[in-house]
């Protein structure tokens, strides 16, 4: 907060909330460079030579964009995500769904074209069962904070 802070324009009053939205709104920023560094490499690269840095990065970002598509045409293409609780109360259905396609689990699929260290069946069991515990996951994420949003409700309704 204290970054967002510094740079707030000089006689330009700000409020907390307008602080945190502009930090809410630079998060996926974030995690798309996290994603691009810790995934791809893209500061992974030893050059001496302005052509092989350009090299290195037009690689990485190529990959990069490769897999963000793929994600993002599967995303449209699943409808494997299940319905969010609407209640605190709801029980959790019997089958989870899986959760959309990552870029970062995209690029996992695409190396085991090449990379094997296991069989292919044991990769492709991981795969589906770390994505239908995500989705399970997600479920009980929604649920606890539908709780959360219930219990202030009732004491700001008390006081």
């Amino acid at each position: 907060m204290a970054f967002y802070l510094c740079f707030v324009p000089e006689g330009h009053p700000v409020t907390l909330r307008t602080l945190i939205t502009v930090a809410g709104r630079r998060w996926p920023v974030e995690e798309d460079f996290q994603t691009g560094k810790d995934a791809f490499g893209l500061d992974h690269s030893q050059v001496r030579t302005y052509p092989a840095l350009l090299r290195h990065l037009v690689l990485t970002m190529a990959a990069l964009a490769v897999c963000a598509v793929t994600a993002a045409r599967a995303r449209t293409t699943s409808g494997s995500t299940m319905p969010l609780p609407i209640s605190p109360n709801d029980v959790p259905p019997a089958d989870p769904g899986l959760i959309a396609l990552t870029v970062a689990e995209v690029k996992r699929l695409v190396n085991l074209l090449t990379h094997r260290w296991h069989d292919l069946e044991h990769h492709l069991r991981w795969h589906i069962w770390r994505r239908r515990h995500q989705a399970r996951a997600r479920w009980f994420h929604h649920r606890t904070r539908l709780n959360r949003r219930l219990n202030r409700r009732c004491v700001t309704a008390r006081t």
